[in-house]
């Protein structure tokens, strides 16, 4: 697969979508243990499906691939959503898919080249995103990039028959610091 690197860390890239990676993707939306975090359990990915859901992707918003950056793989995707340039607000959304990945720091990475995005790039001011209660690792992920927790919607994701309560969490422009301004004092 062909990846640009838009946004470069210290051991991956955000690049943007690449619809010939469909078959990766399907695969792992059709991942239990993958998609019980992104409430995107109960449905069906077909490869069409998929297909049309990367193409729309790729064409409106801000949304990535996150590749890592020794071996030009594809380990998951981020994005932007219900981006806001007059009150400069934006929903956050990650996963990494590959779980060979997974608990290695990597999610938080690529969140925060996503900040960095968001904040030095499109100059937002606020970004928020929705987490599943018992999803701990992922809310240890967003604290450690400096997301507060400013409220909650509760009982509102139910499998079999537990119910988990939506955590809101957000951060500010002013409590982020990112990289991309040293690449302009750099120069």
């Amino acid at each position: 697969m062909k990846y640009f690197k838009k946004i470069v860390g210290e051991r991956l890239y955000l690049s943007p979508i690449n619809i010939e990676d469909v078959e990766k993707y399907t695969e792992w939306l059709n991942d239990l243990n993958v998609t019980i975090n992104l409430s995107f359990s109960p449905y069906i990915f077909s490869l069409e499906r998929e297909k049309e859901a990367l193409e729309k992707l790729s064409k409106e918003g801000y949304n990535f691939s996150i590749v890592s950056l020794s071996k030009d793989e594809l380990i998951g995707s981020c994005g932007l959503s219900e981006v806001n340039h007059i009150n400069r607000t934006a929903e956050a959304g990650i996963f990494i898919g590959d779980k060979n990945y997974w608990n290695k720091g990597y999610g938080t990475e690529a969140m925060n080249l996503l900040l960095d995005y968001a904040f030095n790039l499109l100059n937002l001011n606020s970004v928020f995103l929705r987490v599943h209660s018992f999803n701990k690792r992922a809310i240890k992920c967003y604290e450690k990039c400096g997301f507060k927790e400013i409220g909650m919607r509760r009982e509102a994701y139910i499998v079999g028959n537990k119910k988990y309560d939506h955590i809101y969490m957000d951060i500010l422009a002013s409590e982020f610091n990112g990289k991309i301004q040293n690449i302009i004092d750099e120069s």
